[in-house]
């Protein structure tokens, strides 16, 4: 089976600054995300004031089953409450060749 790869690119609320997110999102990282079965990594990346997160799985059903494990998780709300939902781009890709 391939790695797969969340990509998702949004923009954050007006009224929140890069320091908070960065803080709320290592706490989504450390007390969720990374604890999922099959997680590799979680990279931002950010144009101008789009970011783009990389977040890698060891397989398909693993990123799959992980879009579900932070519902209903004080972690989860946090990191979703800086982000301008109606930017939010998302996509689950298989990898087919690393270069």
């Amino acid at each position: 089976m391939s790695k797969t790869a969340w990509i998702f690119s949004y923009k954050l609320k007006k009224n929140v600054c890069e320091e908070q997110f960065i803080e709320r999102t290592q706490r989504l990282h450390d007390e969720v995300i990374s604890k999922a079965k099959g997680f590799i990594s979680w990279e931002h990346y950010l144009q101008g004031n789009i970011w783009t997160d990389f977040v890698l799985w060891e397989t398909e059903e693993d990123a799959k089953n992980a879009t579900t494990i932070g519902q209903g998780k004080a972690a989860t709300e946090k990191f979703y409450a800086c982000i301008q939902m109606n930017t939010c781009r998302a996509l689950i890709s298989q990898l087919v060749k690393k270069y």
